[in-house]
């Protein structure tokens, strides 16, 4: 039996964050650049059944049946084994690898799931579609954010990119023109968890002011989206603005993500905001040319690491 390989990219999310969960529309794009991988190679020498994990870049390695039934890995493995027709499970040894930054709104956790149950479903002999590994990915998605919107393992296991909104089913963008974007590690990282769940108690408890802001998030996405399919891309800046602020209203923002987002912009990008959960993580910016200035401000400012990716054209 060969060994069976999967990978999944990051993501960001360009607009959107937040209200998505909520009703509204946002507009998120994989990174190619930034890749999970999951390797599953049968273990012959074991008994049916044993799965060994081998996770370097978490620090984790083991049997999986030692794992909590609420760890995410497990939790993967579990969503293919409870959905697929298997009898016998050879034994096997999984590795997993990732170049995706941890706790940063960059899909980390997502790609990792998404790679796993790609390759462990491979394995088992189901080559499940991209809608089957979105819909598992998803249940995993819950352990890790409570109310996630969808988007996440929707951008990543299609791995193209997606105009979400719950309910609506997945509508691939129409991207005629290509743009750049800076992507900025603030040096602090990010707590989805924590920022979805206060958000949602602040929103049981006082809901109107915050379905006001969440409408607004959701105009700018759909604005957001006409610019990108008409190839009106320097239109984006400011609605990155505006959308950053009212992340700020709705306090997932920090001082640090605060300040970077006012250096890149006095550095001259068109326009900046955070990315992903808040609370820390990462930021973006949309840039014209090759950005070596406005990196250097960024650093001077207090940002870890940046790096530009390109959002392609497609057909």
């Amino acid at each position: 039996m060969p060994a069976f390989t999967a990978s999944a990219p990051g993501k960001i999310i360009l607009f959107g964050e937040h209200a998505v969960v909520y009703g509204q529309p946002a507009i998120a794009v994989p990174i190619p650049s930034l890749q999970a991988r999951a390797i599953i190679s049968p273990d012959l020498a074991g008994p049916s059944g044993r799965i060994q994990l081998d996770a370097p870049d978490i620090g984790l390695t083991g049997l999986v049946e030692d794992l909590p039934k609420g760890h995410h890995l497990r939790a993967a493995l579990d969503q293919v084994l409870g959905d697929l027709p298997v009898q016998n499970i050879p034994a096997c040894q999984i590795r997993l690898s990732s170049t995706i930054p941890p706790s940063s709104g960059l899909g980390s956790g997502t790609a990792i799931s998404t790679s796993l149950i790609r390759a462990f479903s491979a394995f088992l002999g189901q080559r499940l579609s991209d809608e089957q590994i979105s819909a598992m990915v998803f249940e995993v998605e819950k352990i890790h954010h409570g109310t996630p919107s969808g988007i996440d393992n929707s951008v990543i296991s299609f791995q193209k990119p997606v105009y979400f909104r719950q309910g609506d089913g997945i509508r691939f963008l129409n991207i005629p023109t290509p743009f750049s974007i800076l992507v900025i590690n603030s040096g602090n990282a990010g707590d989805t968890l924590r920022a979805v769940m206060e958000l949602r108690q602040a929103w049981e408890n006082d809901p109107e002011p915050y379905n006001r802001i969440f409408k607004q998030i959701g105009k700018i996405s759909e604005l957001a989206r006409q610019h990108i399919e008409n190839g009106k891309i320097v239109e984006l800046g400011p609605l990155m603005d505006q959308n950053h602020q009212l992340l700020v209203d709705l306090g997932v923002s920090t001082p640090k993500l605060d300040k970077l987002v006012t250096a890149a912009r006095e550095a001259g990008v068109l326009g900046a905001k955070l990315s992903g959960g808040g609370l820390g993580g990462h930021l973006i910016a949309l840039v014209e040319d090759h950005p070596g200035s406005i990196l250097e401000a960024l650093i001077n400012a207090g940002a870890a690491s940046a790096f530009v990716f390109q959002v392609a054209a497609n057909p």
